[in-house]
């Protein structure tokens, strides 16, 4: 191919959301969210986009999805969706298996691989060869065929690992779905050793994820902090084969961490879900609105002083550390009962309904509210509050830490992963630190760190308001899709050996 064009670059994932509309027609509407992958992906793929790069984005064809942004727009049904866009740089993956979805992914493991694998089959089949890409990044377990049909073809592959999750299914089930995968069957990964294409294909399975990092050229997780745990085996429930594979591409100067970065519209100064806007000059009158507000559809002691610590992930006992909090719930409450201290949980998961009893039990109510998730209200309660609590045991990269600093709610949190690479312990009086961290995951140690949060509290007013508006500030030039971007800008270049924008 000539090297006086750009590179061209095909980003393949399951989730995005709100691409530039001069990619093609409809791009914006064309939403489906998971997560966090989501975000990431839309903004890489609008930075390149905006800097001129030859990028092309591969996504499943969720017409259902689809369907509730595009009703404003289309009269007509979307069947014809892929013929409106012959030009477009957005290339839709077609199939039934996600035509009539109503979220990405599905509760059930055999339909989740289903619509994996008939994706990865539109993908490999038909939108490779129609995009000719100079360089493929792929994202998560449902992409992770991918990789090895690139290695077969000689085509560079970044392969993101998003979360540590995986599936596995046999190397029959993907052939007879389409996908001729006695191509490059020898650059998949299975759960035994392989040594004949026939005696693998009906009795050995295919680890989607440890197959897209085992046979992707380079790979990333979204945490420097989270791989070296991996590669150095501190979190048991990793798979195997997932650590070795990773540990390989580390030692083999193939794997890096990149940092997602908060979706922009997190922004006290431009949230139109929040009671009163602010920024870091007028966050106290800004706080002071939205807790009030809050408080009072809640439910909650009415008290422009009270100290309000805000959960914002799922309620989950094995990742969340739902159950460090709720050992210590109650204990909390009493000892800050003089100050009010009010604790929100914005989430839905399992231990839900156990924090519900607890409040029930000891008749604070008043005190701790339990909300199932609302976009809504969890933006106000983000405006609203003083601290957001995330005592998780492991975190792949982690948003609600970096999004509460931008509104001047400071994280209390479990020092790992993610957490570890955007929080910094607070020292008020060297005004340095975002966040209070506590090292030992257990219920105690999360205790000290809501202590010292509340030692914080009970400080001045001019040495709090100092921090806080630091912390506001340093967090928005910080945590931004931009200094993501870049960073895996700099990866496809070293990958290609050649800038991605010709200067030419």
């Amino acid at each position: 191919m000539s090297q006086n064009r750009n590179p061209r670059i095909l980003i393949v994932t399951p989730e995005v959301t709100y691409l530039p509309n001069r990619m093609g027609s409809l791009a914006t509407c064309l939403t489906a969210k998971a997560g966090g992958l989501a975000d990431v992906s839309a903004a890489l793929i609008t930075a390149l986009f905006e800097q001129g790069a030859d990028v092309h984005v591969a996504i499943p064809d969720y017409r259902s999805i689809f369907s509730d942004r595009l009703a404003p727009f289309l009269r007509k049904e979307l069947h014809d969706l892929h013929s409106r866009m012959p030009q477009d740089r957005i290339h839709l993956a077609e199939d039934r298996a996600f035509y009539y979805l109503n979220r990405v992914y599905s509760d059930y493991a055999q339909d989740n691989i289903k619509v994996a694998i008939a994706f990865q089959r539109e993908v490999i089949n038909n939108i490779v060869g129609r995009v000719k890409p100079d360089l493929i990044h792929c994202n998560d377990w449902m992409t992770g065929l991918i990789p090895a049909m690139s290695r077969r073809m000689g085509i560079p592959c970044l392969f993101t690992v998003h979360n540590i999750h995986t599936m596995k299914c046999l190397l029959s089930v993907i052939e007879d779905r389409g996908i001729d995968a006695a191509y490059f069957w020898q650059h998949l990964y299975y759960e035994n050793m392989a040594y004949d294409y026939e005696s693998t294909r009906e009795t050995n399975h295919v680890d989607f994820l440890a197959s897209g990092i085992f046979a992707s050229h380079f790979v990333n997780t979204v945490s420097p902090t989270f791989l070296m745990e991996i590669v150095e085996g501190r979190h048991n429930f990793v798979d195997k084969s997932i650590r070795e594979e990773l540990a390989n591409k580390w030692q083999a100067g193939c794997a890096v961490g990149i940092l997602n970065a908060p979706d922009p519209s997190f922004n006290p100064r431009f949230d139109t879900h929040l009671a009163k806007m602010y920024g870091p000059e007028t966050f106290r009158k800004g706080k002071l609105a939205n807790k009030k507000e809050l408080q009072n559809k809640l439910g909650l002691i009415e008290d422009e002083h009270a100290p309000i610590f805000f959960w914002p992930s799922r309620l989950d006992t094995i990742q969340k550390g739902s159950q460090l909090l709720a050992d210590i719930l109650y204990a909390v409450i009493e000892k800050y009962w003089t100050v009010n201290l009010e604790v929100v949980f914005v989430a839905n998961g399992e231990f839900q309904q156990h924090f519900r009893d607890i409040a029930k039990f000891h008749q604070i109510e008043n005190r701790v509210a339990v909300c199932d998730f609302s976009e809504s209200l969890e933006h106000l309660a983000y405006g609203a509050a003083d601290f957001i609590l995330m005592p998780s045991l492991f975190e792949p990269c982690g948003l609600p830490q970096m999004i509460a600093p931008i509104y001047g709610a400071l994280p209390v949190a479990h020092d790992t992963g993610g957490i570890h690479d955007t929080i910094v312990h607070l020292d008020p009086q060297a005004d340095t630190g975002n966040g209070f961290l506590f090292k030992y995951f257990d219920s105690q140690g999360l205790f000290w760190a809501i202590d010292q949060a509340m030692a914080f509290h009970a400080l001045p007013d001019p040495i709090k308001a100092r921090n806080i508006k630091r912390i506001m500030r340093q967090s928005v030039e910080t945590f931004t899709h931009a200094a993501t971007a870049k960073q895996y800008i700099d990866l496809y270049e070293k990958m290609l050996q050649r800038p991605l924008i010709n200067p030419y």
